[in-house]
């Protein structure tokens, strides 16, 4: 089955490198580095590294607390984050810099798997989420590379595709020494598409380890004194197509009962920059962050077209909405919002992040709401009510600490690969 899997990749492969190159005309990073996703390099790079794996921004934000710990464990030993988005790509390299290397991972052919891992002999694999690559897999088992998968989510409704791809997931996950799941559903699915029972392991988020630095928070209050003052801000975060325009429709109606209400919108994707740009500039007065222009009082909506700022900019919100949740995307990451100190709203679309949004709810440390009508609520009792305010932020505070240590644990998992 790997064979065929094998095959049908390399004959894809001038498609998909096509696909790159017409993504580019609209953002071009993707046309870029192409070289790397077939593992063929220019340069030098560290040997013997630990190495990480993660597919985008939301993958790539969860896992920097693990990977500072381990720096700090191991601070001799290289590390790699291969991620598989420029996105995802510009955030490793904003935040870590060049205290770690990295590249995009190659695409899973044997040829490909082979020049990387010669490349960077690595003495540990970690796969962040659900990263099963059969050819990658099947090399670290044969040649001994530790191989875990961590922070491990599986949707239920995904099960049983991967049942279907059996004779080819089973013998990947053979290889893998122990995944690491989010919730115990999460372990239990792994366990049905193959995992090993004694080698799954529920032990929590990671992103719940989610680190907001006082600079962070300072430099959005200091946003919103300058930028955003004496306006009430709703910030709308990681917006999908057609999500803008739902708030976009509502924002005349709460207009009405709040005059200083500014509308902030964070579009999920940097492609989608231009659409939004259009979409919103048709509507509203709108401002964008490129362009470095001044709100004012006939300012509507101002929309972030930049990368790696959202924290800042819930910092310097009165209340967020997390978006990919009013549209069928399943959701995004509430607990970054929430570590900030803003109160947090989130739509009927969480499938994604389920437990999180069930455990949210229970402590009352969040709004979800169902319907537009229930948005236009929330966010009207919201501004009228300041103590309701600070209670949501107080109890969303709690909720993040009562769950937090998954990065610990990892860890302590990770360190049986350096001390068997």
């Amino acid at each position: 089955m790997r064979v065929l899997y094998s095959a049908v990749f390399y004959l894809i492969i001038p498609f998909v490198l096509f696909r790159l190159y017409w993504r580019g005309f609209k953002t071009p990073h993707h046309r870029l580095r192409w070289n790397e996703r077939l593992a063929l390099y220019n340069q030098q790079y560290p040997q013997g590294v630990i190495w990480f794996h993660a597919v985008s921004v939301g993958e790539v934000e969860a896992l920097f607390p693990l990977v500072k710990q381990m720096q700090a464990l191991h601070p001799d030993s290289p590390i790699l984050i291969t991620t598989m988005t420029p996105t995802g790509s510009a955030r490793v390299k904003a935040v870590l810099g060049e205290s770690v290397a990295h590249v995009y991972v190659p695409y899973d052919i044997p040829d490909a798997v082979y020049r990387f891992m010669r490349c960077f002999k690595p003495k540990i694999a970690v796969m962040i989420e659900t990263e099963i690559w059969p050819n990658l897999f099947i090399y670290c088992g044969k040649h001994n590379i530790p191989l875990y998968i961590v922070n491990a989510r599986i949707a239920a409704k995904s099960v049983a595709n991967y049942q279907k791809m059996s004779a080819l997931i089973h013998p990947a996950l053979a290889h893998v020494d122990m995944i690491a799941t989010q919730t115990q559903a999460d372990a239990e699915h792994f366990i049905a598409i193959g995992g090993s029972k004694d080698k799954v392991k529920n032990l929590g988020n990671i992103k719940f380890d989610v680190e907001i630095s006082q600079d962070t928070i300072d430099q959005g209050l200091q946003l919103k004194a300058e930028l955003f003052k004496d306006r009430f801000v709703w910030l709308i975060a990681s917006t999908h197509k057609d999500e803008e325009a739902i708030f976009l429709e509502l924002y005349p109606q709460l207009k009405a009962k709040i005059p200083e209400l500014l509308l902030v919108i964070v579009p999920r994707h940097q492609q989608r920059f231009a659409e939004v740009k259009k979409i919103c500039e048709a509507e509203l007065t709108t401002v964008m962050r490129s362009s470095n222009a001044r709100v004012n009082a006939q300012t509507d909506l101002y929309v972030v077209d930049s990368i790696g700022e959202l924290k800042m900019f819930y910092a310097a919100a009165d209340i967020a909405f997390v978006g990919g949740s009013m549209v069928s995307a399943g959701g995004h990451n509430i607990l970054e919002a929430a570590a900030v100190g803003v109160p947090v709203l989130f739509g009927p679309y969480m499938t994604n992040f389920k437990e999180i949004a069930d455990g949210v709810l229970k402590q009352q440390a969040a709004i979800q709401c169902q319907t537009t009508d229930d948005v236009v609520q929330a966010v009207f009792e919201l501004y009228q009510q300041p103590d309701y305010r600070a209670a949501l932020c107080a109890r969303g505070k709690t909720f993040i600490h009562d769950n937090q240590g998954t990065v610990i644990r990892i860890c302590d998992l990770l360190e049986s690969a350096f001390n068997p």
